[in-house]
Parts: C-alpha cells; structure tokens; sequence
C-alpha cells in the first residue's frame, strides 16, 4: 500500500531532508512553501530518484488566508492522505528591550500561528477522511527557553501544548498527532548553528522522525541521543548553567 505525506516547510532544513527520507520509503508526497525554485529542484531529485510521485505547490503560512484552499487542492490531488506534517518555521535572535517588536512578530506569526493555520487546515480533511495523522515540528526549546531566542522558544513552547491538548480533544476521531522536538540541526537555515552543542545532521534527524511517525508516536525528540536524557536536565538547570551552555 503506498503512502502519501503532506510536508509543508519542504525546500529546505528537515523539511527536504525529510521529504527524502520518507520518499526512500516509498511515500508519495505533496511538498509545499515559499521558495518554489527550490522546491522544484528537489521534486525532481525524488522522482528521478525514487520513481515517486511528487506535487508541488507555493504556499506562505503568514497568508492566512490562502493556507486552507492551497493546502486542500494539494490534499485533493491524492486519493487519500495519510500524514500531514507542519514544519514552516523561521529562526530569529533578539535581546530584549531593543524594541524591535517586528522581529518577535514575524517568528510567533510564521512558528505559532502559521502552523496552527497548517494543522487546522489538515485536520479539518482528515475528519472528513475519517482519519490521518497530523505533525507538528517543535524544538527542544519548548522545554526550557533559550536566552536571545525567548520570541522563538516561546512559540515552539506554545506550538506544543496546542498539539498536547488538540490529541486529546481528536482522540474519538482517529486523527493522530505528533509532536517533534528537534535538537540543533546542521542545515543552512541556521547559520553559527556550530556554537550550539550536539549538532546533528539533518539525515539522521529525518530518519528518527520518520521512525516515530510510522509508529504514531506522542512525542518524537531528534536526536534521540543525548536529548531524551538532557531535556528533563534543561528544566530544572540553573539558570547560570543555561546561560553558560546557549
């Protein structure tokens, strides 16, 4: 039986080394985000490659309005969707008390609610499917809040509990939903990514994810070593510690 997986965020960082991984895999997929150039090169390494088939479509999820239609005519391609992952996201470094509130904006707008816009958008397709499985990518900063990122830990810390509390209300609708929290990730979204420690490379990143999506799991942490054993360190670290370490 194949598979199809909606990826949106897919041009670059997880999201392509993603959309790799799981086209190895034998998924059919649906890739979608601003930057169509890039998109399109990578569509055509997967089918050439892999023999899949791919769609592609431009898709801003700061447009709020042109999320749901661009992301239901892509779903409407496929005879029947199994995942549908949320990974737009953007980066963002401030100290606080520059007042350069448009740079907090433009990460809660882009992280938080363009992957509320996302999720809802699938969501609303898999009930009338009758089931799917949505994903949500976080970042190990929704446990513990990273000093000069705190608009970007506080809109993956808010994208999590949405996930938590929307498995809990889907869970009568055989809908599933994961949440994924990355580590650092060497991809070219992120550069200095190298002052950061446990710096993983986005293929194992992808294969862990793609691991812990086949098996529906809750939450999915990348990579799973050392980050399952740090995270619950990182709540209760003092706070000179965290700045020491970020």
């Amino acid at each position: 039986m194949t598979h199809t997986a909606i990826i949106v965020g897919a041009s670059r960082g997880i999201g392509a080394s993603l959309a790799r991984e799981l086209a190895s895999r034998g998924y059919q997929l649906g890739l979608l985000a601003r930057n169509q150039e890039q998109l399109g090169v990578l569509a055509s390494e997967l089918r050439q490659q892999f023999g899949i088939r791919v769609e592609t479509a431009a898709l801003d999820v700061c447009a709020k309005d042109t999320v749901a239609p661009v992301l239901e005519d892509m779903m409407q391609r496929f005879d029947s969707i199994d995942v549908a992952i949320a990974n737009a996201g953007v980066l963002g470094w401030r100290r606080a008390g520059d007042g350069n509130l448009a740079e907090d904006r433009r990460i809660i707008e882009t992280n938080l609610m363009g992957a509320i816009a996302v999720i809802d958008s699938a969501v609303a397709h898999f009930k009338r499917q009758k089931g799917g499985h949505v994903v949500g990518i976080s970042s190990i900063s929704a446990y513990r809040g990273i000093p000069g990122s705190a608009a970007y830990s506080a809109s993956k810390a808010a994208l999590t509990n949405y996930l938590d509390a929307l498995r809990m209300e889907l869970s009568n609708k055989h809908i599933a939903v994961t949440v994924v929290h990355p580590g650092f990730v060497k991809t070219d979204i992120a550069p200095g990514m190298e002052k950061y420690p446990f710096i993983a490379e986005p293929a194992k990143v992808a294969r862990e994810i793609a691991d812990g999506i086949a098996r529906k799991k809750k939450n999915i942490i990348v990579p799973k070593f050392p980050w399952s054993l740090l995270l619950p360190a990182m709540r209760v670290m003092p706070d000179r510690f965290m700045k020491k370490i970020f």
